[in-house]
């Protein structure tokens, strides 16, 4: 991970803190309100350039890990995003669809480093990545009618723009730079060249449309500031439920320790970026929607840095005498 990676979070702080600042200033919040799609689509095209799509057929050569990880991520997480608001965010239904939207999106990115890091397989994370993405942007809008209907103002014409124009032009925009970068360069230099110099820029580009979100909505974050401390608490019980979820479905299923660490990040990491560009769009009365799903990107790299470590921990474990019992 290179710094602007590692020290994620705090760029994404230190983006609020200076949103918020500029945010009381005249006239600034009108102007950072026109910046969030643009800054958001710039963010995707750098994530959407990266993913692989030709690696759907090879995704199911492993089904044990790749069907049960779709099970838990579309049909598993989407009910424990739901009983999790429903315990902790019943009396505020806008904080309640952010977090909604945010566990119901599965990470096309983070999770390849962070499997890395902690000696999974990478190529098998790899090749579920594709599928994670394209199951999403079909399944979101059917998650948000079937759960959030309820809480909020549903406009579909504008959720149906939202998901055109935030996930669907930047995919198609990123497939065909990654056809053309490979056939004029080679996909060695993509892969070794190009990509690692999309992750900074796709960071940046996020703190930024964070940063002028907060412009843009100061004046509701001045008036409610305990509002987004209160999605944290569900959100850290997902990923503690979610990993027990998954060393159980690991020991059920014979994974390898490789297969585990694979498993528990895909599982574990979210596409915050992503639901809180489809938010923007789609909920333009709604403030606090985009603003609860901040939250994801602040705790997301700490968490998923303490479950490294908790797999590094069991690594010897799970590969020895109690594995084979």
């Amino acid at each position: 991970m290179d710094v602007v990676e590692r020290y994620q979070s705090a760029l994404v702080l230190t983006a609020i803190t200076v949103g918020l600042a500029f945010g009381q200033v005249d006239g600034v919040a009108p102007v950072a309100d026109r910046l969030i799609v643009p800054f958001l689509m710039g963010m995707l095209f750098a994530a959407f350039v990266g993913v692989p799509l030709s690696r759907l057929r090879e995704a199911f050569s492993n089904r044990r890990v790749v069907g049960s990880s779709l099970l838990v991520n579309f049909v598993w997480s989407p009910l424990l995003a739901v009983g999790l608001g429903a315990v902790f965010l019943r009396d505020q239904p806008a904080l309640w669809v952010g977090l909604i939207m945010l566990l119901v999106t599965p990470c096309t990115d983070w999770y390849l480093v962070f499997t890395d890091v902690a000696g999974g397989d990478v190529p098998l994370a790899t090749s579920v990545l594709p599928y994670n993405l394209v199951l999403q942007l079909v399944l979101l809008p059917v998650y948000l009618y079937a759960f959030a209907g309820t809480l909020v103002d549903l406009p579909l014409a504008l959720l149906a723009e939202s998901v055109l124009l935030v996930l669907v032009v930047p995919l198609l925009l990123g497939a065909a730079a990654r056809r053309w970068i490979t056939r004029r360069k080679s996909a060695t230099w993509l892969r070794e060249r190009f990509l690692p110099r999309m992750s900074p820029i796709q960071i940046g580009f996020l703190a930024l449309a964070i940063g002028a979100m907060f412009a843009s909505q100061g004046g509701v974050i001045v008036e409610n500031p305990r509002l987004l401390a209160l999605m944290a608490i569900p959100v850290v019980l997902f990923y503690a439920i979610n990993l027990a979820v998954g060393f159980l479905a690991g020991r059920l299923l014979d994974f390898s320790y490789g297969e585990l660490v694979c498993f528990n990040n895909t599982i574990l990491s979210r596409n915050s970026p992503t639901a809180l560009a489809i938010a923007v769009v789609a909920f333009p009365n709604e403030p606090l929607i985009p603003l609860a799903l901040v939250i994801g990107p602040l705790l997301e790299l700490p968490l998923l840095g303490v479950v490294s470590q908790v797999h590094l921990a069991v690594r010897e474990l799970w590969s020895g005498p109690v594995k084979s019992s």
